[in-house]
């Protein structure tokens, strides 16, 4: 379970990489510039959360699965919801979306407690 949170956390933080680079180019032109900042919102919060999917591989193989697979799993959600919702948004401008985000914010602070119920329940042994 931990390679492939770790693979998922790798591919996430170069396809925000790749965002952040097309969001600099292709759409500074094209958006107005609070849709850009939503945009880019978007793109720091899966840079910021694809670290965090790797810390969470890493957790799986010190403290074991169950918190720190759910915290993980629950990571990657939050930045589907999250980061997902302020890209169509910004794209779209379909304001409904912006319902979406703060289910893949509840799932990041879920996400992030289980990673840290993980570790006080210490390593494996």
């Amino acid at each position: 379970m931990s390679d492939r949170l770790f693979a998922v956390g790798a591919v996430s933080a170069a396809l925000a990489v790749l965002l952040g680079a097309f969001g600099a180019h292709a759409l500074k032109v094209r958006l107005a510039p609070e849709q850009l900042a939503t945009f880019e919102t978007g793109v720091r919060y899966q840079l910021f959360h694809a670290l965090g999917l790797l810390a969470a591989a890493w957790a799986v193989g010190r403290y074991g699965p169950g918190p720190a697979v759910w915290g993980g799993w629950l990571l990657l959600l939050g930045t589907v919801l999250f980061s997902g919702s302020l890209y169509l948004l910004s794209l779209t401008g379909v304001r409904g979306l912006g319902l979406v985000t703060p289910f893949g914010g509840v799932a990041f602070i879920v996400g992030w407690a289980l990673l840290a119920l993980a570790a006080l329940r210490g390593p494996l042994t």
